[in-house]
C-alpha cells in the first residue's frame, strides 16, 4: 500500500531528525540542528502526504473515511501533531533544544505503528458507531491534547535535568533555556493540552449520545480519560491557587503523561466500547 510505504519512510526521517538534534546538543553542532529541522519538515510533509493518500485509498476501496479510526492511523496522526506543535514552538522561541526531547517521541510513535507485528496497517471499514462526523472532531481534539502533553513531558525532563545541574551551567546545560522559562512554557503547554483534552471529552460525550443514546457509560477509556483530565486539572489548580511551580509541576506533568499513555494503550487490553485490540 503506497501510503504505508511513505509513512514507513517518515518513521526514518523522524528518527534521523531526532539523532541530529541530539548530535547538535552534545557536540555543539548548529549545522546538525539546522539539518535536523529540515529533515523534520521533510518528515512532516511525508506524514501529511501519507495521511492524505490513505484517505484517498479508503475512498478508492469504497469505504471512504477519515484515517483516524484504528491504532495504526491514530499513531500516525499522533506523530503528526507532535511534530507540528514542536516546529511551531521551535519557530516561536528560536531554539532547537526542545527537538532533542520531543522528536524521539514522534519517532517512537511512528516506529510502533510501522513495525509492530501487533498493529495492522490495513484500511478497514468503519463499524456503524464510528460513522459520524463527531469522530473527526473527537479524535483531532484528543490528539492535539495528547501531543501537547507529550511536549510538556519532554520539557519536564529538561527542567529536572536543568535544576539538577544548577550552579554548573556548562557544556550542554548552558544551551537549555532558563529553568523559570522552562517551567512557564511547560505550564503553557499543559494548559493548551488541557483545553483540547476537555474539548475531546465533550465531543466524545456528544458522539456517544448520538451513537448509543447516552453521554457517559464509564467505559474503561472514558474512565481513564477522566482520570487523566483530573490529574492535569489538579496540576493547573495547584499552580493557580497554591503557587506550585518547578519540580512539583514537572513531576505531576510526567505522571499525567503516564496516564495519557495508559488511556491511549493500556485500556485497549480491557473490555469495552473503546477496545480495539490490534486495530486501535
Amino acid at each position: 500500500m503506497n501510503s504505508s510505504i511513505l509513512l514507513s519512510g517518515t518513521t526514518w526521517a523522524y528518527g534521523l531528525a531526532a539523532f541530529l538534534y541530539i548530535i547538535s546538543l552534545v557536540f555543539r553542532a548548529p549545522r546538525s540542528g539546522r539539518v535536523a529541522t529540515w529533515i523534520a519538515l521533510l518528515g512532516l510533509v511525508g506524514n501529511t502526504s501519507g495521511i492524505a493518500m490513505r484517505w484517498v485509498e479508503s475512498y478508492d476501496m469504497g469505504i471512504g473515511h477519515a484515517p483516524l479510526s484504528n491504532l495504526y492511523e491514530s499513531l500516525v496522526f499522533f506523530a503528526w501533531t507532535i511534530i507540528v506543535l514542536y516546529l511551531l514552538i521551535e519557530r516561536r522561541y528560536g531554539t532547537r533544544i526542545f527537538g532533542v526531547f520531543v522528536t524521539p517521541l514522534a519517532f517512537l510513535a511512528m516506529a510502533y505503528a510501522s513495525f509492530s507485528p501487533n498493529i495492522s496497517s490495513r484500511i478497514q471499514p468503519l463499524m456503524p458507531a464510528l460513522k459520524s462526523n463527531w469522530l473527526i472532531a473527537h479524535v483531532i481534539a484528543c490528539f492535539i491534547g495528547y501531543a501537547a502533553f507529550a511536549i510538556a513531558f519532554g520539557m519536564s525532563i529538561m527542567y529536572l535535568i536543568k535544576i539538577q545541574g544548577k550552579g554548573n551551567d556548562k557544556g550542554f546545560l548552558a544551551r537549555f533555556p532558563k529553568s523559570d522559562d522552562l517551567d512557564e512554557l511547560n505550564h503553557r503547554m499543559i494548559l493548551f493540552g488541557f483545553l483540547f483534552l476537555s474539548a475531546g471529552i465533550i465531543t466524545g460525550a456528544v458522539w456517544a449520545n448520538s451513537a448509543w443514546g447516552r453521554y457517559w457509560g464509564w467505559d474503561p477509556k472514558e474512565t481513564w480519560s477522566l482520570i487523566t483530565w483530573f490529574i492535569y486539572a489538579t496540576l493547573l489548580h495547584a499552580r493557580l491557587m497554591h503557587g506550585w511551580h518547578g519540580k512539583r509541576i514537572a513531576y505531576l506533568s510526567m505522571i499525567g503523561f503516564v496516564a495519557v499513555l495508559f488511556t491511549y494503550f493500556g485500556v485497549n487490553l480491557l473490555p469495552g466500547l473503546h477496545s480495539y485490540g490490534s486495530s486501535m
